[in-house]
């Protein structure tokens, strides 16, 4: 950490991370990233005023000096996303301080805006390669129950569009849908919000191939997928999963675990499937949202938005 921060400045930093830590699971590598976030704009800080950067200077702070900053990090090749997660950061450490502090006042910092910077694009599978991949997801375990689970966990993926944590957060009462023709899943998404999925026959079957291959009792409040150990599966586990078969396929980079949930989008709309209910499927709250996911351009947009919408329906 440079020495143009204070003592009382740095020790300050040190405790907010340490709290990150602690209270907050936040990994090494957050911390790390955190720490020389922060860092950074109180370096530049004291460059930019003289003199070792306290808390009196950090008090001082204007929106001014904020846009220095970024100015002068963007000039120095800083990233649009590196930089707004560098924000992020410090507004973190100054609202720390102003719970702490009566007489620091965060308002400059907390209001500041980051830069934009552009979403990446997802980028799907072809229908081809996301059978594939869910087909041959773990071919290199030996352990046929390993095998069976992550296929089971990739389909779902694919063929129900769930998110990572949505599919290892289901539990043993879920493996019904693996003995009820035309089930759906009741999934709680992002917000809190509740939908309920149709479960293809693929993905019943890849579930019941699992729960009739794993160790470990499928109990109706544990995990349905579990790990080596029998703890809940870690989605790392997945990841490095897709890896393996990415490299095994000869497929981009871009296939992710997430990708298989754009893939399931893009080739349900691609059979015709409606943009809305495909909105609803994946738990998107706003059809934009879905418009990226599929890329289907503007003019389907509206035309979806007013087919649905009520007032442009009376129109």
């Amino acid at each position: 950490m440079s020495g143009a921060i204070s003592p009382a400045l740095r020790d300050a930093l040190e405790q907010w991370l340490t709290q990150l830590a602690a209270l907050d699971d936040a990994s090494d590598h957050t911390i790390d990233a955190y720490r020389a976030d922060v860092a950074e704009f109180l370096d530049f800080l004291a460059r930019h005023h003289g003199g070792a950067a306290g808390m009196a200077q950090l008090r001082a702070v204007e929106t001014r000096d904020l846009r220095s900053w970024m100015a002068h990090a963007r000039a120095h090749d800083r990233g649009a996303r590196s930089l707004a997660r560098a924000l992020s950061a410090l507004k973190g450490f100054a609202r720390w301080l102003s719970d702490r502090h009566e007489d620091f006042d965060a308002t400059a910092i907390l209001s500041a805006r980051a830069p934009r910077h552009q979403r990446p694009l997802p980028r799907p599978l072809d229908e081809d390669a996301a059978r594939a991949v869910t087909q041959s997801i773990s071919d290199d375990k030996s352990e046929a129950w390993i095998r069976a689970r992550d296929t089971a966990v990739a389909t779902l993926l694919y063929g129900c569009g769930l998110r990572i944590s949505e599919a290892l957060g289901l539990t043993g009462r879920d493996a019904a849908i693996a003995e009820t023709p035309g089930a759906s899943l009741r999934i709680l998404g992002k917000g809190g919000k509740e939908r309920l999925v149709p479960v293809i026959p693929a993905a019943a079957q890849a579930v019941a191939r699992y729960t009739g291959l794993c160790p470990y009792p499928i109990d109706p409040d544990a995990p349905l997928f579990r790990g080596m150990r029998g703890g809940p599966l870690n989605p790392r586990l997945i990841t490095r999963a897709m890896e393996g078969v990415r490299l095994r396929l000869g497929l981009p980079a871009s296939a992710t675990p997430h990708a298989l949930r754009h893939s399931f989008a893009t080739h349900l709309l691609s059979r015709g499937g409606d943009l809305r209910a495909i909105q609803e499927l994946l738990g998107h709250a706003n059809l934009s949202t879905t418009q990226i996911y599929t890329g289907v351009d503007t003019a389907r947009l509206m035309e979806a938005y007013n087919a649905a919408h009520p007032r442009a329906r009376k129109g």
